[in-house]
């Protein structure tokens, strides 16, 4: 028997709103999350994709203890991975230990514990005596991944991946290898993320936030609009016993085409060297695949640069593709874990989710993404792309279980 890489569990928080229900309701009907900035005060005119939960409310959702500073990224991490955990049904065997499988834990994040250490220096700057020392604790991005792996109970293979925008798909392409030869049994594996004043601050330093929501692969694309939340994935070996699988992880890569630290290169090299990889990797044809869900930030070098890498590989023939980023923002080290989550919404249920504010092609393309909710039976391949800073590029795709689509 081969040992697929099935997909047992999902779950997600974005600017949507908290679990699946939220998220499927919202890309149907094409409501976007996008909005002015309430979380904090910052002098930038920012929208973004915040989630409408205080950390007080968070830590009443999750049911720990309200005497103990959580980070942000930590509350919105706990709360995706337990709903993919509890939708794998794993959490039955917990009491048995887990009948003996061997469970990892892979979650990635680019900001931490950054909120928490904003509001201890606030503090610490007007008074050296005064802010908890032990608060910047959680400032380190491993924090975030032992306290999940603590609430999971999970005691295996605990690690973080911080890669910038393509760290979540790195930790789900990590899983999906230690899978595949016969390292772990399970992977609970994908990102987290929140909103902070040091994001904000740097991403407008660099002149790529929007003031309007983005537009992604519009001819007027002025930048990006950050968000927050957090995706997570069960995948678990097809040598196992499962219940139930939204699909199998068929391909994976991971490419860099190490041309600057903040920009892609005009050719696209690492997206198409990613893409290409993970094509070549799951056996399937160009014309297999069904939809692409497209990084897309809304900056001009991003957009410009990914949909050359398309042309270069599809031609005339670019399948279906859209950004999600119109409806949460980029949740940066979070994106590939939430949109790979919508991603397999996609290929399970059939929809190809739509391209917000899109109107006018870029120039010197003829690429246009959908636009509408789009209902498509026998979906059986999709493809999702996270490119990070430093041209750190990973395509992942997945598709039907034994080549099968759902029906339902």
């Amino acid at each position: 028997m081969n040992n697929e890489i099935l997909i047992t569990g999902i779950g997600v928080v974005t600017a949507l709103g908290i679990g699946l229900k939220s998220q499927i309701d919202a890309l149907k009907s094409g409501k976007s999350g996008i909005a002015p900035l309430s979380l904090f005060n910052t002098s930038h005119d920012a929208k973004v994709g915040e989630i409408k939960y205080t950390n007080d409310e968070l830590i009443e959702i999750l049911d720990l203890p309200k005497q103990k500073i959580f980070s942000r990224t930590t509350l919105l991490g706990l709360l995706a991975a337990k709903e993919a955990f509890d939708d794998s049904g794993l959490e039955r065997l917990k009491d048995n230990n887990y009948n003996g499988l061997r469970i990892g834990l892979i979650s990635a994040t680019s900001v931490g514990g950054m909120d928490v250490s904003e509001k201890f220096y606030k503090v610490y700057r007007e008074d050296t005596s005064k802010g908890r020392l032990r608060e910047l604790i959680g400032h380190d991005c491993g924090t975030s991944t032992q306290i999940i792996a603590d609430y999971l109970g999970i005691t295996g293979f605990v690690t973080t991946i911080s890669t910038a925008c393509s760290s979540a798909n790195n930790a789900i392409m990590l899983g999906a290898r230690m899978i595949k030869y016969g390292m772990l049994d399970v992977a609970v594996v994908g990102g987290t993320d929140a909103l902070c004043n040091f994001t904000i601050n740097g991403f407008s330093s660099l002149g790529i936030l929007d003031k309007e929501p983005c537009r992604p692969f519009d001819d007027s694309r002025a930048g990006l609009n950050l968000g927050e939340g957090a995706g997570f994935l069960v995948l678990q070996s097809s040598k196992t016993i499962y219940d139930k699988t939204y699909g199998i992880v068929s391909g994976y890569a991971n490419a860099n085409d190490a041309f600057h630290q903040t920009a892609s290169s005009a050719e696209g090299e690492g997206a198409y060297l990613a893409m290409k990889k993970a094509i070549t990797m799951s056996g399937l044809r160009n014309d297999e695949i069904d939809y692409i869900n497209v990084h897309g930030t809304g900056t001009p070098n991003n957009d410009a640069s990914e949909g050359a890498a398309l042309i270069r590989i599809f031609g005339n023939d670019v399948p279906p593709f859209s950004s999600t980023k119109g409806f949460t923002g980029h949740t940066l080290g979070a994106a590939g874990g939430v949109e790979s989550v919508f991603s397999i919404l996609s290929l399970y249920y059939g929809y190809i989710w739509p391209n917000l504010n899109f109107v006018t092609p870029m120039a010197g393309t003829e690429l246009i993404p959908e636009t509408s909710c789009i209902k498509r039976d026998g979906m059986k391949s999709v493809i999702t792309n996270s490119f990070g800073f430093g041209g750190n590029c990973t395509s992942l795709i997945f598709s039907s279980f034994n080549n099968k689509p759902h029906v339902g």
